[in-house]
């Protein structure tokens, strides 16, 4: 076989295939294991989506392509959806394009503007994804300081100007993955000024933006870029409407980030099923009960987890956002109690070194469990932590 092409020899694995990998072996010989690391939400989407989504599947006329921007419709609900949420006018031709998930999009946006020794500001505890696109693009990562003492929001005013100056791309993550971070309009419109001034491309990654607690309501960044000229923003319907499997999110913001981002993904894949769209069309119209209540599962299992976690050797702040628990280990490595946590209690927890130089010492824990595997888990690392 051919040499596989050096940009992969800068790729470390991805963490939740070796993760995942691990898991099935144990799986394999016999071993349930609980997954307490992967923000794969356990409840169905809304009875309506489902129902729209299959109606649109029984039509005759709808299992052709759908065009590389989509269905005009889904467009115009995204569109619909900023101005009714945020108060945000976006033209469904030139500032919306659908996503095969936002994961996609981030990475292709990073093929679309990093080349070679180009450089990508990153959390220094963010989604893996970030880094990653950039690295396949043969660019360079410049980690951003993401402290508790900050919060765990980014500090851009610890990033020397000299950098700033070469940055292409910053991303940003509010609600956050994995801390739980929640922001204001005042930090998007700092970060916003700041990118201005640099040239530099704001990414928002918004795909928890849905998922809150505590009557907090996370903002857009765009809200702080009403004019949308430096600023690509990504939703994802996976966490806001418990639709991970159907791969459907948004780019929208900046036109030409937008059109730059089209002609990587135009050569890559050729649209979605018109069915989904048609679902998440039915999802941007979603009652605000049904987003309260599910919110109201994932916060009293966020409580639970908190309550649990002095009798485990870890210590977290309550998160008004996202679908995890970061919790700092309070005794041992980060390595040592993922492993142990797993071998011993047969809980895979995800290792906080995962996102990024700022996480080791902490670990991820999802919300995204039914109550019973919920529960069986807690006991499980008690028992093991106890013993």
């Amino acid at each position: 076989m051919p040499t596989k092409a050096k940009r992969l020899n800068h790729l470390p694995p991805y963490v939740f295939s070796v993760i995942g990998d691990r898991i099935r072996q144990m799986q394999k010989n016999g071993i349930d294991v609980y997954r307490l690391d992967i923000g794969n939400p356990d409840l169905p989407p809304p009875k309506h989506v489902v129902e729209a989504l299959c109606e649109s599947a029984h039509a005759a006329n709808t299992h052709g392509y759908t065009g590389y921007r989509g269905k005009t419709a889904f467009r115009q609900a995204v569109a619909d959806y900023y101005l009714k949420r945020y108060n945000v006018e976006l033209d469904p031709d030139q500032q919306v394009l659908p996503l095969l998930g936002s994961k996609e999009g981030i990475v292709n946006l990073c093929l679309a503007y990093l080349d070679q020794g180009d450089l990508a500001l990153v959390p220094a505890i963010g989604y893996p994804s970030y880094s990653m696109g950039a690295l396949l693009a043969g660019g360079e990562v410049e980690y951003v300081p993401t402290r508790s003492d900050n919060q765990f929001r980014i500090d851009l005013d610890a990033v020397p100007e000299d950098t700033l100056e070469k940055a292409k791309i910053l991303w940003v993550n509010y609600p956050n993955n994995p801390t739980g971070a929640v922001v204001d309009i005042q930090f998007y419109e700092h970060v916003v000024a700041v990118c201005q001034q640099y040239d530099i491309l704001l990414a928002s990654d918004n795909p928890y933006n849905e998922v809150v607690f505590d009557g907090y309501t996370a903002p857009s960044a765009l809200q702080a870029d009403p004019e949308a000229g430096q600023t690509i923003e990504f939703l994802s319907f996976s966490k806001s409407y418990n639709m991970a499997g159907w791969r459907l999110g948004a780019a929208v913001g900046s036109s030409e980030a937008i059109e730059t981002l089209l002609s990587v993904k135009s050569n890559i894949d050729s649209g979605h099923f018109e069915p989904v769209y048609d679902g998440g069309i039915a999802a941007l119209k979603t009652n605000q009960l049904w987003i309260e209540e599910r919110n109201a599962i994932y916060e009293r299992r966020r409580d639970k987890i908190l309550s649990v976690l002095p009798q485990i050797g870890l210590t977290a702040k309550k998160s008004q956002g996202s679908l995890y628990i970061w919790a700092k280990i309070t005794d041992g490595d980060t390595q040592s109690y993922v492993e142990n946590a797993l071998e011993h209690a047969c809980v895979s927890i995800a290792p906080g070194s995962a996102y990024g130089p700022g996480g080791d010492g902490y670990v991820r824990i999802s919300l995204g469990v039914p109550d019973k595997r919920l529960d069986e888990a807690l006991n499980n690392l008690i028992e093991w932590y106890q013993s």
